[in-house]
This record gives structure tokens, sequence and C-alpha cells, in this order.
């Protein structure tokens, strides 16, 4: 059987797949890629097993160039003759879901990783509401990956409530618990060197972030919140890389890179585990998610967690248990920050919650249901 994942960019592909491809080939399907051209993409593929095509996926809508990926996706899909077709983020899905309409193609599926349009006003709304009920009206069967976020779909009339689903308990591609998120399994010397390498004392009080590092997800409320921070030794580490799309003020993103409290990794492609153990507390302050796989990956190294009630992220903890819930506004982020730095408990109950709920094996399994 040959598989076809269209994505917009490399850098999902760990997060939204990952391992994923090295399930589905030893099970004996083929796995083939579509995604704008990156010069990580080689050897990804060389190292995960699967074909790809590059061509570009704007996020932005440029007709000419989406006319010519479009071409492109519907030669290959007919080259490699492809029994599905899954798109993930708003234009890889619609450009898949389009080809694989137009191709024929029986099981086209739709993973809705989130609303764009939750945070856009006017006609740009719209906009985006129009192109995800298309891209949902070509798909045989659409995935939304959290409770919150099929709830909302349902309710804004994207697709028929039938044709849209979970699996499990939400996510698209589940933590690997046992082989890659496992705090029994960092190695102390390895660990102590990136301590040093990043300038992070073994007594410093440490409040992490991972994901882009733009608006959306809140990164100037959490910058307000770690100045409200009265802790001695306190940092804030932030894992990720700037965009242009929906980009931080130029003022913050300075003050991000001049301070030395702040420490900006830019996109970090290997060994996540190790930042998180770096970490006292996780926030992500966002505004719109669809499932947030780093409040995942968090817990599952048994760091506290305090995040928003976004959609998606009212998903990602059991508040209380796992980690706190916080308004946007930083005063109350900043009292939920400490709160759970003094409850070590809540680490603990977050990775059993996560193994129990969201271990990617589980859901690789009901993944292979959508494709028999």
């Amino acid at each position: 059987m040959n598989i076809l994942h269209v994505v917009n960019i490399y850098f999902v592909l760990p997060y939204f797949i990952g391992n994923q491809f090295d399930y589905f080939h030893d099970k004996g399907y083929h796995m083939h890629v579509v995604c704008s051209p990156s010069e990580w993409l080689p050897a990804f593929a060389e190292q995960h097993h699967f074909q790809y095509l590059e061509t570009p996926v704007e996020r932005s809508i440029c007709v000419w160039k989406d006319l010519q990926s479009l071409c492109r996706i519907c030669r290959y899909i007919r080259q490699q003759h492809m029994d599905v077709v899954v798109g993930h983020t708003p234009k890889g899905a619609l450009l898949a879901m389009l080809a694989a309409r137009i191709c024929g193609v029986p099981k086209r599926i739709f993973f809705r990783h989130g609303l764009v349009y939750e945070t856009s006003h006017g006609w740009k709304r719209r906009i985006l509401i129009w192109v995800d009920r298309l891209t949902s009206l070509c798909a045989t069967q659409i995935i939304c990956v959290s409770p919150s976020l099929l709830q909302q779909s349902i309710a804004d009339r994207l697709a028929p409530k039938d044709k849209q689903s979970l699996l499990c308990q939400g996510t698209c591609n589940g933590v690997d618990t046992v082989e890659q998120f496992n705090p029994a399994l960092m190695d102390l010397q390895r660990l102590s060197a990136l301590r040093e390498q990043l300038g992070i004392q073994p007594s410093d009080f440490v409040v992490g972030y991972s994901g882009r590092i733009v608006q959306d997800k809140g990164i100037k409320e959490l910058v307000q919140a770690f100045d409200l921070l009265t802790v001695p030794n306190k940092k804030l580490l932030l894992v990720g890389m700037f965009e242009q799309r929906d980009a931080l003020p130029e003022s913050l993103q300075q003050r991000i890179l001049l301070d030395p409290n702040i420490i900006y990794t830019g996109y970090i492609r290997w060994d996540m585990a190790y930042y998180y153990a770096l970490m006292n507390v996780y926030v992500l302050a966002s505004y719109r998610e669809g499932f947030p796989t780093g409040v995942l990956e968090a817990q599952s190294m048994e760091i506290p967690v305090v995040t928003t009630q976004a959609t998606g992220c009212k998903d990602s903890i059991i508040d209380g248990q796992t980690g706190l819930f916080t308004t946007h506004d930083p005063k109350q982020m900043a009292q939920q920050i400490m709160a759970v730095s003094h409850n070590p408990l809540l680490g603990k109950q977050g990775r059993q919650w996560v193994m129990a709920h969201f271990d990617s094996h589980k859901i690789w399994e009901s993944i292979e249901k959508l494709y028999v």
C-alpha cells in the first residue's frame, strides 16, 4: 500500500509523523512525503525510509505557485499509484485533498491540526473558513487532533459531524514515552554539558517553552509573566525559532536575543528530551492550538505544565493533577508558574497520564485502522 503525507515544511515532519514512518515501513507500507524544499529532508527521508517530492507549499495564498504544486502532486500521485493521501496543515491539506480528489484516490484523510481563523478577523477569517470547508469537502475522512478542536469544528460547520473523528483521546502522532521522552534514560554527563553550553546553573529556576516563537503562542505574555517572577536565578528557556508570519514585535525579538536571563536556542532538530530535562516548569500561553505536542512531551518528562484553556490546550492537561490552567494575564500566569513549581507530584502524575492515553504506539495502531 502506498501512503502519501503532504505537509508545508520539513519542520513539522518529526512532530506530526516522526517514527511513525518506521512503524509503517516495518509493516510493509510504502511511505511518501510531499514537502517544501529543505536541506534536512534528504537525510531525514533516508533515516526513516520514505520517498519524497519537494515542491513549494506556501503558508500564504500564492495562486501560481499553488497551481504548479497541485499539478506536481497530481503527477506524483499517479506515478506512485497512491492508495491513501493524508493532508496536514491548512495549505498542505488543501493541496493534498484537491489533488487526491482529482486523481480519484479512494482514501483521502485530512488531519485538522488547528483552526487558523480563530485568531483572524474580517475577510481573512472568512477566506480561511472557506478554505477549511473546501478541504473538508474533498476529504473522505477528517481527523481532529483534540476533543475541543472536534467540538469547535462541528460548531463552526466545517464538515458534517459523521465525517469527523478523533484518534483515541487526541493528537496526530502521540509521544514516545519509552525510548525518547523518558527521564530514566537521561545521560547525566550529556545533560550537564548542555546545561553548561546554555549557561544554566544547577541552582537556576528555569521556565521553559518549545515551539514557534510567534504572537499566537502567547510569547509576549510569557515574557511579561517571567518578569514578574520573584525567584532568584531565574531563566527563560525558549526552544524554537522566530517566524515572519505572526512575528513578534521587533523590540521583543531584540529583548529575547539580548537579555542574559532569556536563552533562545533557535530550531532544535534532536534531543528535545534533554531541553525539557533542564526545565522546572513548562509554559504554553497559546491563543489557539490543535493539540500541543510540547505539553505532552514535557509531561512525559515529568515537568509540570502551565497552559491556557484555548482550543486544544484545554485537552492537554488535567487541571490540578498534571498541571494548571492560566489566563493570558501575566500576573496570574506568574502565580500559576510558582504554584506548579512547588508541587513535584504534578510532573509524575503527568507522565503516568501521557503514558496511559497518548503513547505513540497506541496512536499508530488507530491510524493503521484508517488505512486498511
